[in-house]
């Protein structure tokens, strides 16, 4: 157990804010895509069903999007307050990265953002559904950019290091499309698309138990259940080739995440057992033979490494890695689970006719930003205790800031947080439990704000700040 220094505090106080703002990105990004092809549906096929789901899941949409602004605008001061010694010697690589994510994504999202709200009566359906792909695409670069840095961070390349410590660009190409980024990238795609899938499935879920001649429910569920039946398994390969990744290039990461303190070949796949770091096993172990080596190397003698390879000061977390591993893998097979059993339900014609199955689908709402949850854990615990892995310790990033502040910044953060985004959230649920109706009402542009449907009240989030 650590004392709660600064340094302890600063890592906790960023874990709080990048655990509560990547979700609202998740959301904003799936829903994004998901307008996009709801409003093509409606033009090619002019069914208002399409258009009722549409400006139903817009107003859903503003708030995300708006949240995660809000979220991802405190998260950058914090690398300038808390991380100064990550921001100076990182800044020649990551500023200009960050820099081109805010010029070529956000002014991209922000500037059609609005035509896209309250712009359909004024330009046109054509417009509009051209305003809607930007946004959607701009959500994409947003995310294509962040990763990049992230994985940068994970997989370093294209860089040299100067005397002073801080790390040069070499080449932008190697920097940006480091050896992690082509698996990383599409993961985190798949991953919001997975959960807004379920997200979209439980609200569709819900409505239908209470009456399932809602058409717009039924379609809502239908789509949701075809993108869980064809991105949870594509999630499932792409998460392969991620495993991979990162046992050609974080081993230790791999080796917590397996439960492995001992290298070994033919490594079994541990289901559940209880770490012990302090005697180097895994406590009560149910294991399937041969299953890690098979799943990590394709081979059924492959070798997995063990923590006791790297030196005691070199290791993550294997506790929380080997728990928050299980919890996402665990959730993905669950919702390829209940994407297969949408298949087979369909295919008998009773999709709209089994109420247990709606009742699995609500309960599964939350499961996709569970697991991204789960996913973002492992990837950031997993690099410890580095921030740029093996160059730059975590230890060696913070600024030389007192407790006592910080202690006060964090204690204000989780306040303010609990408040605002309780409230937000708590906001979304109450327009999501509203059932989809025929000539849904859109934003209102000429209403007060928290009558368009993208405030809660006076005191309440501006979804588009």
């Amino acid at each position: 157990m650590f004392a709660l220094d600064a340094f302890h505090l600063a890592r906790i106080q960023f874990a709080v804010t990048v655990m509560a703002h990547i979700v609202f990105p998740a959301l904003s990004i799936g829903l994004a895509s998901y307008l996009a092809v709801l409003e093509a549906l409606w033009l090619r096929t002019g069914k208002p069903v399409y258009l009722d789901l549409f400006r139903y899941w817009l107003k859903v949409f503003s708030l995300a999007f708006g949240m995660g602004v809000v979220s991802g605008v405190v998260m950058s001061y914090q690398f300038g307050t808390n991380w100064g010694a990550f921001a100076d010697k990182t800044g020649p690589v990551i500023g200009p990265i960050m820099g081109y994510e805010v010029l070529s994504a956000f002014f991209l999202e922000a500037g059609f953002l609005g035509v896209m709200l309250f712009g359909m009566e004024r330009v046109g359906p054509r417009l509009h559904f051209a305003a809607t792909c930007v946004v959607a695409v701009g959500t994409l670069i947003s995310a294509f950019w962040i990763l990049s840095v992230n994985s940068w961070m994970q997989t370093p390349d294209g860089y040299a290091i100067a005397p002073d410590g801080r790390f040069l660009p070499e080449s932008w190409w190697r920097i940006i499309f480091n050896p992690s980024f082509f698996v990383r990238f599409p993961h985190m795609v798949l991953s919001s698309y997975l959960s807004v899938a379920f997200v979209v499935a439980s609200a569709g879920a819900w409505h239908l138990l209470r009456d399932t001649s809602n058409s717009a429910a039924r379609t809502m569920f239908s789509m949701a259940m075809w993108m869980a039946a064809i991105v949870a398994p594509a999630q499932i390969l792409v998460g392969d080739f991620h495993g991979l990744n990162t046992l050609r290039y974080q081993p230790a990461k791999i080796a917590a995440m397996e439960g492995s303190f001992e290298p070994r070949r033919g490594a079994p796949l541990i289901l559940f057992g209880l770490p012990n770091p302090a005697q180097g096993r895994i406590d009560y172990e149910i294991a399937i033979p041969h299953a890690s080596s098979l799943i990590l190397t394709h081979e059924w003698d492959g070798a997995v490494p063990g923590l006791n390879q790297f030196a005691p000061g070199d290791r993550p977390n294997v506790s929380i890695l080997f728990w928050s591993f299980r919890i996402m893998v665990g959730l993905g097979m669950a919702m390829a689970g209940v994407g297969l059993t949408s298949l087979w339900l369909r295919r008998r014609g009773r999709l709209f006719q089994s109420r247990w199955f709606f009742w699995i689908a609500t309960v599964m709402g939350p499961a996709g930003l569970t697991a991204l949850l789960a996913g973002w854990v492992t990837t950031e615990v997993g690099r410890q205790p580095y921030t740029v892995y093996g160059l730059l310790r975590t230890a060696d990033s913070a600024s030389p800031i007192g407790a006592p502040g910080l202690a006060i910044s964090l204690a204000a953060f989780v306040l303010v947080y609990l408040f605002v985004f309780g409230s937000g959230i708590g906001f979304m649920l109450r327009l999501m439990a509203k059932p989809p109706m025929p000539h849904e009402a859109g934003p209102d542009p000429h209403a007060p704000v928290h009558a368009a449907g993208i405030m809660p009240g006076p005191a309440g989030l501006a979804a588009g700040e």
